[in-house]
């Protein structure tokens, strides 16, 4: 049997089944299984299947919109259809949300990094001490609410997109890290006073 009649046969088969089955679903799946993906977005009536036909369609566009409807779902198109109209921040930021729920998940990972390296990198400023520079902002209404939280300093993670805004001078970070250990220990008491001017 040849490659055409072998895929009539299996058009005919899923046909069938299609008119088996009621609903604009069923049709939509049909065209979709018939590469006609522009057709199946306009009948499917589930937002992640649609999406996935928009996708295919290329109208990347109300793809995000369908998968963003969709809900958690379709997290891993959604980062694709982020991708495709160019929020890649936002897209980076989904892939790390399916890499969280499944560390494993290869394609979602490789995907990360191709789009992780179309993000303009963010240099930030620096604390002397290898941390975030925190700036004090006014308050709305001029002063901090009950339940508005300070500005907590230092919290940051180490990541890689971090360190990779730090410069590349070892021994000065060092001396700064050695410097806060230091003042960190006098501040709980671990230090004891020095005498006639020895340090140890």
């Amino acid at each position: 049997m040849s490659r055409i009649a072998s895929r009539s046969a299996l058009l005919l088969a899923v046909a069938l089944a299609a008119m088996a089955l009621p609903g604009r679903d069923a049709w939509g799946r049909l065209a979709y299984a018939a590469g006609l993906p522009g057709i199946a977005a306009r009948l499917l009536a589930d937002p992640s299947a649609r999406g996935v036909a928009l996708y295919r369609a290329g109208d990347y566009a109300r793809a995000d919109r369908a998968f963003a409807e969709a809900g958690r779902v379709a997290t891993y198109n959604r980062g694709l259809g982020l991708a495709a109209i160019g929020n890649y921040a936002l897209a980076t930021a989904y892939f790390d949300a399916v890499l969280f729920a499944n560390p494993a998940d290869s394609e979602a990972r490789d995907n990360r990094e191709v789009v992780a390296a179309l993000v303009p990198p963010v240099i930030g400023e620096g604390d002397r001490t290898g941390r975030m520079a925190a700036r004090p902002t006014d308050p709305p209404g001029g002063r901090f609410s009950a339940v508005m939280r300070p500005i907590d300093e230092g919290r940051r993670v180490a990541d890689d997109a971090w360190l990779a805004t730090l410069p590349d001078d070892p021994g000065e970070f060092l001396r700064l890290r050695l410097a806060d250990e230091h003042a960190r220990r006098v501040a709980l008491g671990l230090v004891p006073p020095q005498e006639d001017g020895v340090r140890w």
